[in-house]
């Protein structure tokens, strides 16, 4: 089995919940994921892993909307954690993004240009948690032949993304889900996933395991 590492925990959020069930619907496709929220320690280890999972809210929190959990989760990913990421990505292998995964690292410039955007305090926004349409763009083999569905879930609406995202998937005219590659690995952010009710749609769980396949350079069987 590929070995898949998640990196989880963060304010306002079940990760504890998102990132077991995340991996549950990873085993369905032959990964095997260990859980941390030692999110600096491990990526300084060096992990032996074909995938790495940022299902996480860590970042500076430095604007008062954290309250009292700034204290618990205020985090600076270390320039040796930076650098195990990118030599993660050299070496060929894959990074999933989820959900929340685009406020972390907000001390690393660079980290939106691996995930593809970043939250923007000044303008981010999103609706409140509940039922969406979400709109399945296809063109690529992550979503080719997959139905639009629908997912309580957050729309994360106004991010700062950069011009060469092409969506995947859509809510509300917002990119939910997109594909790249970057430096010799590939990365997929899927704004879904605020808690274990996203992972109920059975067409939002084929996706994130076809997005894992073509993270790790396996074949994606289409028409499932």
């Amino acid at each position: 089995m590929a070995r898949n590492l998640i990196l989880s925990g963060g304010a306002f959020h079940d990760f504890a919940a998102t990132s077991e069930a995340l991996a549950e619907v990873l085993t369905e496709v032959g990964v095997d994921s260990e859980i941390t929220e030692d999110i600096a320690g491990a990526l300084e280890d060096r992990p032996e892993v074909q995938l790495i999972t940022v299902n996480a809210l860590r970042c500076r929190m430095t604007d008062g909307r954290y309250g009292d959990q700034a204290a618990r989760w205020r985090f600076e990913l270390s320039a040796e954690a930076r650098t195990a990421l990118l030599d993660h990505l050299d070496r060929g292998y894959g990074l999933l993004a989820v959900h929340a995964a685009t406020l972390c690292f907000d001390d690393w410039r660079g980290w939106p240009r691996v995930v593809g955007a970043c939250w923007n305090p000044g303008k981010s926004h999103h609706p409140p948690l509940g039922w969406t349409e979400v709109r399945v763009l296809g063109g690529h083999p992550i979503v080719d032949g997959l139905r639009d569905f629908d997912v309580v879930d957050e729309v994360y609406s106004d991010l700062d993304v950069l011009p060469d995202v092409r969506p995947l998937a859509s809510a509300h005219g917002q990119p939910l889900l997109w594909a790249r590659t970057v430096r010799r690995g590939r990365v997929v952010y899927d704004a879904l996933g605020h808690d274990v009710r996203s992972f109920d749609s059975p067409v939002h769980r084929r996706l994130l395991q076809r997005a894992a396949l073509w993270l790790l350079k396996r074949p994606v069987v289409l028409g499932d």
